[in-house]
């Protein structure tokens, strides 16, 4: 916990350990069956940013019984059901509270060797950062909140969310010399990437126009739409961040925002990255990017290009 990994991890044997994560939130898109896809697939990315795979589950709902139509719950946990069979995990219970505002998600259970366990720490100087989901996904539900979000946006970062990443991980795990993994989600790309970094003796350098996003949203960026979470987090680590005169503030904004069920963020050596990129891509992991490199220092600081 001392380094804010991604999930629990208990050895059982020396052959074999144990990895055990939950998270939930409330509903960030309108349909209740796509919402409960969204939650599982958050859910498992801590099993798989592990470098584990993720084997039983259970619900976790709180939800408003009096005053919404349970045909609603009843969507959201399909959604969440189905996203589980696609990533071949056995719901086996789960519990359920009344409560004025519906949540939903998961306690993930999962299983690794324990010599093969992936922390967020451990990038050494010279790893290439992997990212393979586009940035984006909190501006748009913001957008969509306020009604001002175009529907093909919409339809790009719900299918960004419901996406496992499972091929991904199984590349990853494929591949020889990985030194560190995380998955972004609420604390942004920059804040989760310091993460990594933090306490090592090492820095980063990002080159922001490498990193993916979603187009569109450096308009809704430049008008102001933009989620409370990003705000937040750009206020707890700017101190951290080195900016470069040729970064716009759009995109720095965009570099914090805060992702629900976003992509991997992988740590390792040069030649390594390239053959992983590669391999992705003709997997049809089409966005995912070399973004940056660990450097030796200034230490606990990433600097943006």
């Amino acid at each position: 916990m001392e380094h804010a990994e991604d999930a629990g991890v208990y050895r059982l044997r020396d052959d074999l350990a144990i990895i055990q994560t939950v998270d939930f939130f409330t509903p960030i898109v309108d349909d209740p069956y796509t919402f409960g896809q969204i939650a599982v697939t958050n859910a498992l990315s801590d099993i798989y940013a592990m470098g584990g795979r993720p084997l039983t589950a259970l619900n976790i709902v709180c939800f408003p019984i009096r005053k919404m139509d349970v045909k609603i719950l009843r969507e959201i946990l399909r959604g969440g059901l189905d996203k589980m069979r696609e990533a071949g995990v056995l719901l086996i219970g789960g519990h359920s509270v009344e409560d004025d505002e519906p949540k939903y998600g998961l306690s993930v259970t999962g299983v690794i060797h324990p010599e093969k366990v992936l922390f967020n720490r451990g990038a050494k100087p010279g790893d290439r950062l992997i990212l393979t989901k586009p940035l984006g996904t909190g501006i748009v539900g913001t957008a969509l909140k306020g009604g001002e979000a175009d529907p093909a946006l919409v339809a790009r970062a719900v299918a960004c969310m419901t996406t496992l990443n499972r091929e991904a991980a199984e590349l990853m795990t494929e591949t020889a010399g990985v030194h560190a993994c995380t998955d972004i989600t609420g604390f942004g790309f920059l804040g989760h990437a310091l993460e990594m970094i933090e306490g090592s003796g090492t820095g980063m350098r990002i080159r922001a126009s490498s990193v993916p996003f979603f187009p569109e949203v450096r308009a809704l960026v430049e008008e102001e739409i933009i989620p409370g979470g990003l705000i937040r987090n750009r206020e707890f680590r700017e101190k951290q961040i080195e900016i470069g005169p040729g970064c716009p503030d759009w995109l720095v904004n965009i570099l914090f925002d805060p992702q629900t069920a976003g992509g991997l963020l992988i740590a390792l050596p040069e030649e390594a990255a390239e053959g992983l990129l590669r391999n992705m891509h003709a997997a049809g992991i089409a966005e995912a990017a070399i973004v940056g490199e660990v450097i030796a220092g200034p230490a606990g600081k990433i600097l943006v290009e």
